[in-house]
């Protein structure tokens, strides 16, 4: 938690220092941003930590750098602050994965409360991406050809099947299973297929890793 920082966006200084102090006061690393722009001029490719967000700004609106963030694949737990709430706006920045939408005047103990709610959020978030590049990483050891009777495979087709299917004889099918279960040191297709659930990672996404 030491090393993320709560990323304060909102065009009312006053309001960014008061909740700047409120941070330090907890012992939270904060930095504030008078608009969106200058939040992503500054961010790098990969903060960590959350935000806490004002919905209305002059410029890009708060919304509108939760879009742009998900274009760029940054994962931040967001925290609106607004006081011009409604049901359709709530809905649709929970729904786009926003973790709070707090109405203003803040209550400190609240948000303070969903700040450390936020930061566990990005741990846990950055924790099962790098399982899943970590596991990702073991399937390119694979040949183009070991991913392909691999990807069958899963898909409980039998190795007669998958001989037909890709023109090559049942022996070399299970010569290629048994390189498989080598390199990714498992021992069965169900293992695999069970860590490959763990991180999140469907055939579909399997099949489509770049060929060597």
């Amino acid at each position: 938690m030491k090393s993320m920082t709560v990323f304060i966006i909102d065009d009312d200084m006053g309001l960014r220092s008061s909740l700047a102090l409120l941070l330090e006061t907890d012992k939270l690393q904060s930095a504030s941003f008078a608009s969106a722009d200058a939040f992503l001029a500054a961010c790098g490719p990969n903060p960590q930590g959350c935000l806490i967000l004002d919905v209305r700004m002059p410029g890009m609106s708060g919304l509108q750098l939760q879009d742009e963030l998900a274009l760029r694949h940054i994962q931040l737990p967001i925290i609106f602050l607004t006081a011009f709430a409604d049901i359709p706006m709530t809905v649709g920045a929970i729904r786009k994965g926003a973790l709070d939408l707090i109405t203003k005047p803040v209550n400190g103990a609240v948000l303070l409360a969903r700040v450390h709610s936020a930061l566990e959020t990005n741990r846990l978030q950055r924790e099962a991406s790098a399982a899943r590049a970590l596991f990702e990483a073991r399937l390119l050891k694979l040949t183009q050809r070991e991913r392909e009777v691999l990807v069958l495979a899963l898909s409980s087709m039998p190795n007669k099947t998958i001989s037909s299917e890709l023109g090559i004889s049942v022996r070399t099918i299970e010569g290629h299973r048994s390189h498989i279960f080598l390199k990714l040191d498992i021992d069965s297709l169900v293992e695999l297929a069970q860590q490959a659930a763990s991180v999140g990672m469907p055939l579909s996404d399997i099949a489509a890793l770049p060929r060597k």
